[in-house]
């Protein structure tokens, strides 16, 4: 059948350049695990340019592909189902990169891309280790390329083909047997993004995220080639640049996704111990762990054997990482994972093909691997960096048997253990005590030297502790660490780390100044410890003192879903207009504003204002409706930023977010003075029947006929409210006015005057008589010293990076 309005020639286009990508990343493999084993020099060198070649190939296949959906995707070509699922007409075109690699066949394509981007860098500089650390990257580029492949051998399906048509994935549907399918509504426009994935971080989160994961292959592929080549130790300076800045881009891109979750989640912070979240920081603590032992191996010609071991486990963790993410085993225990695609073979077979080789080499070679057996000093700088090292090592495996266990054995076993019930302190019990030993070690390390430290080091760290123990001071004294949930033994944990995290700063900051002369070119390693000391203060200040500034004052209590974490008492109702006390402010809910014509997107207006009319300011939570199938909204929060702290807002509800007319009723009821009527949340009585009443509500003059009925509203809580409706006659015509409770979400109406002195009363239920909303607010002190630190920390790693390379460009000529 000859569809109408297919554009089929860019998906097969696409599809050619990934079959292309896959053999010339084959033949790149060959040629360079070719060169790598050569002894004969011409043909070492003929292998290397025929792997040149077919990586170049592979290069431009992969970019090709790139561009290819790219296009399709941003010219809305819905017969292709990637376009189709992950976009839409109405979607923010600075949003198209962040619909590319919301699936898993474009983040794929992103890794891929940037293997591309550290191949022709490694080609470029021509260096003895090219071929077989290409061999390595050429092998990531073959798996990668199977991801994608989307082909059939009998009912197997390799890869998913990001070219899929519409009309392939659903290719039993009726729809299709028409050759005028894309002319039918629900294919002229696409399933769009994600709701809370429209946020500009996720636009260049995962770029460098995805940079770290493939940066991180370069340190696995050096220790590869040194155990290959029985090249054990020469590879290491040549190396390190490249292993801090894949510690560096790898942690900025975990950090800018907690910036995301800031921003578009709402459990209230920037880290939950999501087991995705977990998942990507695993790898970054290995890896950082073994650029320190690398740093002593430089020095000192210790912990070679552990720094192979770290490296190749970075890397691993990562293809681990990868594994549980996208094979669905963590489809239940994550709010972020992908969904199972059929491809857990695959992931699983990219996971053994880099485990087993790479390990079983480590073992092989483990005893040739020069070590040296007399133990360092406990007085050298580098016995206390591989104390810190191997703390930073645990972390990682305690966190990856937290993280991965249980939902690895459900799917096994096909049982659901239960995840602890409280699961972040689960991991915070634990970690807490890392960050202290992390935060000393980090503190006096740099001040003692290598191999052996001579007596009256203890003298440099006088004025520190001195400093330390000041600020320590006044910090408790005039505002402390408000967290006692978990006990004291939990918050003296969280003291002490406080005090580490404060003495690391303080005596890195002084040994930049002291002991490198302010030489800050030279002080990578230092500048990074003060941004990983300030980001610690940073998160303890914001987590202990993290306050609820949304109590509930206004006697209008929502009835959550039993399942719901949040608490009625901590969310603030706020009716439309209406300024309401929270705190220190008075809070209003202005309006609610759709951003676009469909309405998927509505920015509540909140004005806040403090009571002592300091200051007012704006904020504009918003709800976005949820796509893809799935009903209800997702929660976007807003927030106000001072360099001392962020006030922070989502809507937990909004009185239109379901888009449902008001169907409740008025009940009529007969009732005499003293008479009680019962409601849903309480009860309410006719206290009197006033004639012609005149007060603020109403206005009636002696010769009109009006009575009005007051009652009083007592709710289940104990409150009581006053409500007054109105019988009256306009132009021998009776009418009445309804008096509306907002706070029970009841309506009472006079509506006759009957025999014997009795009325008659109507009363509606209905939480959609005025517009309200519920707000939760937040105060986070001083956050702003994690986001610094997290900058600052980053900083560090690039100039330790760019002074390393110097060091190994200057060693480098004068051996010549």
């Amino acid at each position: 059948m000859n569809y109408i309005g297919e554009h089929l020639l860019p998906g097969q286009l696409g599809h050619f350049f990934i079959v292309l990508a896959l053999v010339s990343a084959l033949v790149a493999t060959i040629s360079y695990f070719k060169a790598t084993n050569n002894r004969d020099l011409s043909d070492e060198g003929s292998w290397k340019k025929l792997g040149r070649v077919a990586f170049s190939i592979n290069a431009f296949s992969i970019l090709s592909v790139f561009i290819l959906l790219v296009y399709i995707m941003a010219t809305h070509k819905f017969e292709y189902y990637y376009a189709w699922n992950h976009t839409s007409r109405d979607m923010n075109p600075e949003y198209l990169l962040a619909a590319f690699w919301e699936g898993q066949e474009g983040s794929f394509l992103l890794w891929s891309f940037w293997y591309v981007v550290i191949g022709l860098y490694i080609i470029a500089r021509k260096t003895k280790w090219e071929a077989p650390i290409m061999s390595v990257i050429a092998i990531a580029q073959i798996c990668l390329a199977t991801m994608v492949l989307g082909l059939y051998i009998g009912e197997t399906m390799i890869g998913s083909n990001p070219f899929l048509l519409v009309r392939e994935k659903f290719a039993d549907a009726p729809v299709f047997a028409r050759a005028d399918y894309l002319s039918l509504p629900q294919m002229q426009d696409g399933q769009g993004l994600n709701q809370l994935l429209q946020n500009y971080w996720m636009v260049i989160h995962p770029p460098v995220l995805f940079l770290g994961f493939a940066a991180s292959i370069i340190p696995f592929a050096y220790a590869i080639a040194g155990l290959w080549k029985k090249d054990y130790g020469t590879w290491t300076r040549e190396a390190l640049p490249y292993s801090l800045f894949a510690a560096g881009i790898l942690g900025l891109g975990i950090m800018m996704g907690a910036a995301w979750a800031y921003e578009s989640l709402t459990f209230g912070g920037y880290w939950a111990w999501d087991p995705v979240e977990n998942a990507s920081l695993v790898p970054w603590l290995i890896l950082v762990a073994g650029v320190h032992t690398q740093v002593i191996f430089n020095a000192t010609g210790h912990s070679l054997r552990t720094t192979y071991l770290f490296f190749l486990l970075s890397f691993i963790m990562v293809v681990f990482s990868t594994f549980l993410t996208r094979s669905g085993v963590l489809g239940d225990s994550s709010v972020h994972s992908f969904t199972d695609l059929g491809m857990n073979t695959q992931l699983l077979l990219f996971l053994l093909i880099f485990t087993i080789p790479s390990l079983a080499l480590y073992l092989v070679r483990y005893k040739q691997i020069p070590h040296i057996a007399r133990e360092e000093e406990t007085s050298s700088r580098e016995f206390w960096m591989f104390i810190g090292s191997l703390v930073l090592f645990l972390s990682a495996m305690v966190i990856t048997w937290q993280n991965s266990f249980n939902p690895i054995y459900n799917k096994i076993t096909g049982q659901s253990t239960a995840a602890p019930e409280d699961v972040e302190f689960s991991y915070n019990k634990i970690q807490i005590f890392v960050a202290i030993v992390i935060g000393l070690l980090t503190a006096f390390a740099q001040y003692l030297k290598y191999k052996k430290t001579g007596q009256g080091w203890l003298k440099k760290f006088v004025v520190p502790t001195v400093i330390t123990a000041a600020i320590c001071v006044i910090y408790f004294l005039v505002s402390g660490l408000d967290y006692d949930k978990k006990g004291i033994g939990f918050q003296i944990a969280i003291y002490l780390a406080f005090v580490a995290g404060v003495y690391a700063l303080v005596a890195n900051a002084i040994y930049i100044w002291s002991g490198l002369n302010g030489k800050l070119k030279a002080a990578g390693g230092s500048i990074t410890h003060v941004g990983f000391a300030l980001s610690l203060v940073g998160i303890l200040i914001s987590a202990s003192n993290r306050k609820v500034l949304s109590f509930n004052t206004t006697g209008i209590n929502l009835k959550w879903d039993e399942r719901s974490k949040e608490k009625p008492l901590e969310n603030l109702t706020l009716i439309k207009g209406v300024p309401t006390d929270m705190g220190d402010y008075m809070a209003t809910f202005v309006n609610a504003d759709s951003t676009n014509a469909n309405g998927n997107i509505s920015f509540y207006r909140i004005d806040m204002m403090r009571k002592d009319s300091a200051e007012n300011f704006t904020l504009y939570p918003n709800l976005i409706r949820n796509t893809k199938g799935m009903e209800g909204f997702s929660n976007n929060p807003d927030s106000k930023h001072y360099w001392n702290r962020d006030i922070f807002s989502y809507i937990t509800y909004a009185a239109d977010m379901d888009n449902r007319d008001d169907t409740a009723q008025f009940k009529r009821y007969t009732v005499n003075v003293k008479d009680t009527v019962y409601y849903s949340n309480g009860f309410f009585t006719l206290n009197n029947v006033v004639p012609n009443p005149n007060n603020k509500k109403y206005q009636f003059q002696p010769t009109d006929t009006a009575l009005m009925a007051d009652i009083t509203v007592f709710s289940k809580e104990g409150t009581r409210f006053t409500a007054q409706p109105v019988f009256y006659v306009e132009g021998n015509e009776a009418r009445y006015i309804v008096d509306t409770v907002f706070a029970q979400n009841i309506a009472i109406a006079f509506s006759r005057v009957l025999e014997n002195q009795k009325i008659e009363l109507q009363v509606k239920e209905s939480n959609r008589m005025v517009p309200f909303i519920a707000l939760k607010v937040y105060e986070f002190p001083h956050i702003n010293l994690l986001w610094a630190g997290i900058i600052i920390m980053t900083m560090g790693f690039g100039v330790s990076m760019v002074y390393r390379r110097k060091q190994g460009r200057l060693k480098a000529i004068n051996k010549i």
